[in-house]
């Protein structure tokens, strides 16, 4: 491990492409606020480690599995995730800026108050994932689950779910106009008494049916 430099981060010795093991990954967490740029991380198990706001950038996981790992703070720009998976793990307060995940499982991934500049998921498990009080400028979600996820409060801009899984998933007190929900599975969502989140979303006729029920109003055969 070299020294701090003028960036103020600590860096880990490797040339572009290398790749990094578990003990590395220790290594740089333990900094605090490491960086890690360029690298190719394969196969990794980590269980119960902080990663201590460190910055990623430029790096590909691929097949990793993560455990209560806390990247809480942390930064990803220019990083793909591939295949990996995510149990019990949190990225509450972190900076997402062209980061992708394919493939992978998160279950209950907690994004608490996250900036998301830039991001995509496609065919991700992300059910009771908590997106609350995040921010997000740019989001792509396709074939992904994301049923009974909470995203209450978000600032969502351009943002675009297609075929995704949003059955009972949670939007009190953040609109959803501008987005397209027609193509997605979107039954029994949660949402404020006054229906204000939906205003300016496009839906399907039959989500609209479905919505209505929930309002109690009789729609007729006709």
């Amino acid at each position: 491990m070299t020294g701090r430099g003028r960036t103020g981060f600590a860096r880990l010795p490797h040339a572009a492409g290398e790749w990094v093991d578990a003990d590395a990954l220790l290594d740089l967490f333990a900094e605090g606020d490491g960086l890690l740029e360029g690298a190719s991380v394969r196969g990794v198990e980590l269980s119960g480690a902080d990663a201590g706001e460190a910055t990623f950038d430029g790096v590909s996981f691929c097949g990793c599995l993560f455990e209560y790992v806390d990247f809480g703070g942390c930064t990803f720009r220019d990083v793909r995730f591939e295949g990996c998976r995510f149990i019990r793990c949190t990225m509450d307060r972190a900076w997402l800026n062209r980061c992708d995940l394919v493939g992978c499982s998160a279950p209950g991934l907690s994004l608490v108050e996250a900036r998301i500049a830039g991001a995509s998921f496609t065919e991700c498990d992300l059910s009771y994932a908590n997106l609350s009080d995040s921010s997000i400028d740019r989001l792509e979600a396709r074939r992904t689950r994301l049923g009974e996820s909470a995203w209450q409060r978000v600032r969502l801009k351009r943002t675009v779910l297609d075929a995704c899984d949003l059955t009972r998933i949670d939007v009190f007190r953040t609109s959803l106009s501008g987005i397209d929900l027609s193509g997605c599975t979107f039954e029994a969502p949660v949402l404020s008494s006054d229906f204000h989140e939906l205003r300016g979303a496009t839906v399907s006729v039959e989500q609209a049916l479905a919505l209505a029920g929930l309002l109690g109003v009789r729609v007729s055969d006709d």
